[in-house]
């Protein structure tokens, strides 16, 4: 079962549709809601919503999802019905699955109300097939349409003097390089204001497009990197540590702790990530898609400006 841990909840939905084919008399019953077993749409339209909230137990490496909404709609035709299934949820992995799903159980339920009227080989279900879906990676993007520039400050005295390995700083460069951010230059510094203060004012003089810090953002007597940063911004978007903060929430109950801040100075957006391994990684995984977005957005912006 794949691991859907570290994606944002997003609202998504699908929708899909499927075929069942059968003689004219059966659809006109279908169509009237006659059968000796009751009303052939209500009965499917019901079984196929059932479906969709319970694919997690039909398809064995599904993941369990909660339905906000499902429905199920028929067009009787010349030589068909055709079903169409829509559903939605706010998850980290999408509906497709229950939607397809939906619709079939509700195909499956006409031909069990229908087979007492016709021969088996005059009913028949097929054209099973996801007609669109929203809220994903496709509607969501996490990669750049074009490269822009980088910077990752990796804040930390025991990373600086070489006593620990610095697993959150390259995480996080890792990330944007895969996101295509080029070209990206990291750096490690001490636990100091000073020496923090002059790298990111080299970055916001250069143009870097992205500065990202990482560590400094507890509540230490050396986590300045808050205070640091800060003063800087000419924007502030606060939302976007807010949204990593709850992100992370849902994981640990110590980010609530990260002080970090983020907005633009100047043409750069800059923010402050914690400095452990998970906490960079998830904050990443949380804002990654809003980054994008904001840059790609600003960038327009910066191009009719010019």
């Amino acid at each position: 079962m794949k691991d859907v841990g570290m994606k944002p909840e997003t609202l998504r939905s699908a929708t899909a549709t499927t075929s069942f084919y059968a003689p004219g008399h059966c659809l006109t019953r279908i169509a009237e809601r006659d059968t000796e077993k009751g009303d052939p749409q209500a009965s499917a339209r019901i079984a196929g919503i059932l479906a969709a909230k319970r694919t997690d137990e039909l398809l064995p490496l599904c993941h369990p999802l909660p339905i906000h909404a499902a429905e199920v709609h028929f067009t009787v035709e010349a030589e068909r019905v055709l079903i169409e299934a829509e559903v939605h949820t706010i998850g980290p992995t999408g509906v497709e699955m229950e939607a397809l799903t939906a619709a079939s159980m509700a195909a499956l339920t006409l031909y069990d109300m229908l087979k007492p009227y016709a021969e088996p080989e005059e009913l028949a279900i097929g054209d099973t097939r996801l007609l669109d879906k929203t809220g994903g990676k496709s509607h969501f993007k996490r990669t750049l349409k074009k490269p822009l520039s980088a910077c990752v400050l990796m804040v930390s005295d025991p990373v600086a003097d070489g006593h620990k390995p610095d697993t959150a700083g390259r995480k996080v460069a890792e990330g944007l390089e895969k996101a295509g951010f080029e070209p990206l230059n990291y750096q490690v510094l001490p636990d100091d204001e000073a020496r923090v203060g002059e790298a990111l004012d080299t970055a916001i003089a250069s143009g870097t497009h992205l500065i990202i810090t990482v560590g400094g953002t507890g509540i230490g007597p050396k986590d300045r990197v808050v205070e640091t940063v800060e003063p800087l911004l000419t924007t502030p978007m606060p939302g976007l540590m807010e949204a990593a903060r709850a992100f992370g929430q849902r994981r640990t109950p110590y980010a609530v702790l990260s002080r970090g801040v983020s907005g633009f100075a100047n043409n750069s957006l800059a923010l402050t990530f914690p400095g452990s391994r998970t906490g960079a990684q998830e904050t990443l995984a949380a804002l990654l898609p809003s980054i994008v977005h904001v840059l790609e957005i600003h960038q327009r912006f910066a191009s009719h400006a010019g």
